[in-house]
């Protein structure tokens, strides 16, 4: 790695709806909080959200988003977020399906990325209620670099954002 680059904010966004989630997330939490590399700088509150697309008769997700600095690039981000989920046991054994642990890397600062195994920002984001609550969170005037909308307004062009419970106790 160059000791050269300079540090990039981005926006993980993690979910499980197998097993213990809570642990999962804490868990994921604490695996990509790794000085100097990847820094945790935040932490949404954790939401209990109903599953969205895939198989039916899915447990309900817990969601949260991390905020991180780091000093990778956004492809070697990405690869640490899948080393974090096979870590956590991630089987990819059908599409959306249920899962013990998901990171998707929805931002990498203002960069703009469509290559087949990374696409930056999150091809989905704008659609995702149970991710733009908890970014709102951490950061609403956050704005889309392809869209031009921030948060906020995304999430005021979502048909319906009901469905998301933020839970009491977190981390």
């Amino acid at each position: 790695m160059n000791g050269c680059r300079r540090s990039i904010t981005a926006y993980l966004a993690l979910g499980s709806n197998l097993g213990n989630r809570l642990a999962c997330l804490r868990g994921a939490r604490r695996a990509l909080h790794r000085p100097p590399l990847i820094r945790v700088v935040a932490a949404s509150p954790i939401y209990e959200t109903a599953p969205v697309g895939g198989p039916a008769g899915q447990s309900p997700y817990l969601n949260a988003v991390l905020r991180v600095e780091t000093l990778l690039s956004a492809a070697e981000l990405l690869a640490e977020a899948l080393a974090v989920e096979n870590l956590f046991g991630r089987r990819r054994t059908e599409r959306w399906g249920p899962r013990t642990l998901d990171v998707d890397l929805l931002l990498f600062g203002d960069e703009i990325h469509r290559q087949a195994d990374l696409a930056i920002p999150h091809p989905r984001l704008h659609q995702r209620a149970f991710v733009l609550v908890p970014l709102r969170d951490l950061s609403p005037g956050l704005l889309h670099p392809l869209l031009g909308q921030t948060v906020e307004e995304m999430i005021a062009r979502l048909s319906s954002p009901a469905g998301i419970r933020c839970l009491r106790d977190q981390w």
